[in-house]
């Protein structure tokens, strides 16, 4: 048989394994290697809500990528839906999609029912949809109480609902996020977002209540807050609000010097998925490239110098 380096079959090896993330990689040097796999991920079941568009969408590619299978949640925008499960097919992935109102208990309850009926289980829930910017956004006196309930119900009872469905189809290991923004709920400067902010803050403080309760189940419960992320609330803003906000983390409010995107917050979630993140539980992970160090009574070009 011939023996050469030519003659030889290539063979596939595995690549980083002893640290749980495994790609496929040629014997010959110059072969560029496949994306890594985080192979405590291989055949996990997630629901992210909100997953059409925008930070939701990050999630689910990033999940897809680790061969996650993905209920794809959407309310209104079913083509965006079905564009996004295709991308997550061509990562090698499947799943479905499944339209709620997250305001609405009932549908969220019937959200589950149809995760169950298509998954049997769920090992990863990421509570991320939010309603359109124009049915909450108003400054402290003039939001309506319709406003203030619709916030309060896609984001704390949403919540609440949706983690009491998750228990009876998650076991140990299983993870559950929220996602909020954590400067909109300890500060009080961008005033319409008050209905917003005051929503998120009682996500945050399930987030901690729910950790407690689920810790002996294996179940971590963790929030993560991004800072101004690019394809997100960010993008519904007027064009030169816009511009305000990229120009002002450009040149140093955010340490790093730009905006967060999609994608970011998705590799936190992955990397939180992880069997190593076992021992982290009832935490407000910032994923904002620093920006929440920053001091606010201070310009940045003092702070940086």
């Amino acid at each position: 048989m011939n023996s050469s380096p030519a003659a030889r079959p290539r063979r596939f090896r595995p690549v980083l394994a002893r640290t749980g993330f495994v790609g496929l990689n040629y014997e010959k040097s110059y072969t560029a290697p496949m994306k890594e796999v985080d192979m405590s991920l291989l055949g996990k079941h997630a629901l992210v809500t909100g997953s059409s568009r925008g930070i939701g969408r990050g999630i689910v590619l990033k999940l897809a990528e680790n061969q996650v299978k993905i209920a794809v949640h959407y309310y209104q925008n079913e083509g965006a839906a079905s564009s996004t499960l295709a991308e997550i097919r061509k990562r090698g992935s499947d799943g479905f999609v499944v339209q709620a109102d997250v305001t609405s208990p009932e549908q969220i309850t019937h959200m589950f029912h149809k995760v169950k009926s298509e998954f049997g289980k769920l090992d990863i829930f990421v509570s991320n949809a939010r309603p359109e910017v124009p049915t909450f956004f108003q400054p402290p006196m003039a939001i309506t109480l319709e406003q203030w309930d619709t916030a309060l119900d896609s984001q704390a009872k949403a919540f609440l609902v949706g983690v009491r469905e998750t228990v009876s189809l998650m076991g140990s290991g299983g993870r559950i996020f929220a996602i909020t923004y954590a400067e909109g709920s300890r500060t009080g400067g961008l005033q319409p977002w008050v209905g917003m902010g005051s929503a998120k803050a009682a996500m945050e403080c399930l987030v901690r209540y729910f950790a407690v309760t689920l810790a002996k189940r294996g179940i971590t419960v963790n929030a993560i807050s991004p800072g101004w992320t690019e394809d997100s609330v960010m993008n519904t803003l007027p064009q030169q609000a816009q511009d305000l906000l990229r120009n002002w983390h450009e040149r140093g409010w955010t340490p790093m010097g730009r905006l967060g995107t999609p994608e970011d917050v998705g590799n936190v979630v992955a990397l939180f998925c992880s069997e190593q993140a076992a021992w982290i539980t009832g935490q407000v992970i910032y994923a904002d490239g620093g920006a929440s160090l920053m001091n606010p009574e201070i310009p940045p070009e003092i702070q940086l110098s």
